[in-house]
């Protein structure tokens, strides 16, 4: 794990100050090593430079940028099957120098060119000036698990990891992009990635599963190498779907255990962490430590199941309190803002960032977390209903709606959420996937712009879940996760946004998916005796999340006064005024935290540029 960036601009465009500026900005990413790489041709200069967390063969011979020829490499991530993929190159009479994934990562490019990417299981964004055909190449994993953004302007074009490190090479002031805003305050982090723009204009991010060539006459062309597709085996049991569920996640695992630094687990105490850290402890025997958020709010508080699973495994659990950080709210936030080049999307991930921290003090480089079960398995509620919109033609109808009505319905707080045919009558409605269940116009300026899906497939059910696994939760997870921990300089690994079980999920009847009122039937079913009955039979959906009141005690006047500042840059946006009026301080409703905290953390972000 790293951090890159680097340019190709014509003669004398990128000065060396901000070739420096670029790599202080870059030091959290990677203590370990910094480099850099120039070089000039054809009226044009390429730069690459790298800032390394030593994870994989820690020896200075696998510091980046890598050189091979004329092939030069900036990479971020790891490729988890570089061992596999070394032995096959072995074969074609490629020799190692290091024993590294980056060496097998350039190596697999010399063989098999842009094509190389659809040999990885891995988390990448990369970058090889390939001097031979004289254009650079870029790529992002198939999940988008590494972030990467670009711009290109009339000198040339820009990437990095992080936008600050495009700005910063680029020595250019990016415009803020207030249509992105006024979507975040009306839709929250569902707005977020429904395109490739950012919170500032002319700044990408680059796709997921997506490739990337610049020539020299700085054209770009952009091709996307991996699309998912639904393949429904109708032979297939729900015995055998869980058996090869966990074998896949197994082998996940497996994977993303390689490192030669110590290994941590993020651990909430529902059945999605709980799982892989089970698998770790029992199955390959890595007796690891794992860390914990602790809210003492009932909704959200988790500290039994967590006590549980560790006691199973006898492995140490650290708890982080978030109520004891109170007094650093706003500090805090602030500091959140400016490292994630953003507001930050939810709650969530404000509290993620005391995790890496603590994380981080124990010496640990390389933490573990469930991100994208919900999205691979059915995780939330309103995926209930999305199946019986799903089979409602079918002989499985009746059976789920009775269970729906039995298990589900009683647990059920939005008012959208209790109706059984609100897909039946309505296929597109979104209403209970983008409403937040109050009516925010009196307080946001402008009018509200209706956001949209992207088509994958014709399986309600299914679609709905990867527009969340591609556009809505799971990037927001990914981006803030990645900020997070490599502030801290942590890597973050994700086992259930694997290739391999994706493409089988994507083989399982939607009818298997929700089965006797539990979503998650099958990795519920793949985890018997492996976690306690307790967690793996739990129908409440917590999440990892916490309260407003949590972090920031809002009957306090002085924080109220510093919420709603008549000075306030979020004015622009905002009836504060109005919004103050309509709040009773004493019993905040959810709905009302959650705007909040995305007005508190867009003020954040627009006083940090």
């Amino acid at each position: 794990m790293c951090g890159i960036s680097g340019y190709l601009t014509y003669t004398n465009k990128v000065k060396d100050y901000l070739v420096k500026n670029t790599l202080n900005l870059m030091k959290r990413r990677g203590p370990d090593n910094q480099s850099f790489f120039k070089q000039k041709k054809f009226n044009k200069e390429v730069g690459l430079l790298h800032s390394r967390l030593n994870i994989i063969d820690l020896n200075s011979r696998s510091n980046q940028p890598f050189y091979f020829d004329d092939f030069v490499l900036t990479f971020n991530g790891e490729i988890y099957n570089f061992i596999e993929i070394r032995r096959k190159l072995i074969k074609k009479n490629y020799a190692f120098n290091t024993a590294s994934d980056t060496e097998v990562l350039l190596k697999s490019y010399i063989e098999w060119g842009e094509d190389c990417v659809n040999h990885f299981i891995g988390m990448w964004a990369f970058a090889i000036w390939d001097g031979k055909n004289k254009k650079l190449f870029i790529s992002r994993d198939n999940f988008g698990e590494k972030p990467l953004y670009y711009t290109q302007n009339e000198n040339g074009f820009y990437f990095g990891s992080e936008i600050k490190f495009v700005k910063s090479l680029c020595d250019s002031k990016f415009k803020i992009n207030n249509e992105k805003i006024k979507n975040f305050l009306f839709y929250g982090y569902k707005s977020m990635y429904k395109n490739n723009t950012t919170f500032y204009e002319n700044i990408f991010l680059l796709e997921n599963a997506t490739n990337l060539t610049i020539d020299l006459n700085l054209k770009i062309k952009k091709k996307k190498y991996w699309k998912p597709k639904l393949n429904i085996n109708k032979s297939i049991t729900e015995q055998d779907a869980a058996e090869q569920t966990k074998n896949l996640l197994i082998k996940s695992m497996e994977y993303r255990m390689r490192s030669n630094v110590p290994v941590a687990f993020c651990l909430s105490g529902g059945i999605d962490s709980g799982y892989l850290f089970s698998i770790a402890s029992k199955i390959l025997d890595n007796r690891t430590n794992s860390f914990s958020i602790i809210d003492t709010d009932p909704r959200y508080n988790e500290r039994k199941n967590i006590d549980l699973i560790s006691s199973r495994t006898k492995t140490k659990n650290t708890k982080i309190n978030i109520k004891n950080k109170k007094k650093f709210f706003f500090e805090r936030i602030n500091q959140i803002t400016r490292y994630q080049d953003s507001p930050i999307s939810s709650i969530s991930y404000y509290v993620h960032s005391y995790l890496s921290e603590n994380i981080s003090k124990k010496k640990f480089r390389v933490a573990i977390s469930g991100t994208g079960a919900d999205e691979l398995f059915t995780g939330y509620y309103d995926h209930f209903l999305l199946q019986l919109g799903t089979i409602h033609n079918s002989k499985f109808y009746k059976k789920k709606l009775y269970e729906w009505k039995k298990f589900i319905k009683p647990l059920i707080r939005n008012k959208f959420g209790k109706q059984d045919d609100i897909y039946i009558k309505n296929p597109n409605d979104r209403t209970l996937a983008y409403d937040i269940n109050f009516n925010l116009k009196p307080y946001i300026y402008g009018k509200k712009k209706n956001i949209s899906e992207k088509k994958y497939c014709n399986e309600l059910l299914r679609n709905r879940m990867m527009n969340e696994l591609f556009h809505e939760v799971v990037p927001c997870i990914l981006k803030e996760d990645d900020h997070n921990s490599m502030y801290y300089s942590i890597e973050n690994r994700s086992p259930y946004l694997d290739k391999d079980l994706y493409n089988f999920v994507l083989t399982i009847p939607p009818e298997m998916l929700i089965a006797s009122g539990y979503q998650k039937k099958i990795l519920r079913d793949a985890s018997k005796n492996i976690l306690p009955d307790k967690i793996r039979l739990d129908r409440h959906k917590k999440g990892f999340n916490a309260s407003i009141s949590s972090i920031i005690d809002l009957k306090e006047k002085k924080n109220i006064d510093y919420i709603f500042n008549n000075k306030s840059l979020i004015n622009e946006f905002v009836n504060l005024a109005k919004l103050k009026e309509s709040i009773n301080f004493s019993n905040i409703p959810n709905h009302y935290s959650k705007l909040i905290f995305n007005i508190l953390t867009t003020e954040a972000f627009l006083k940090s540029n």
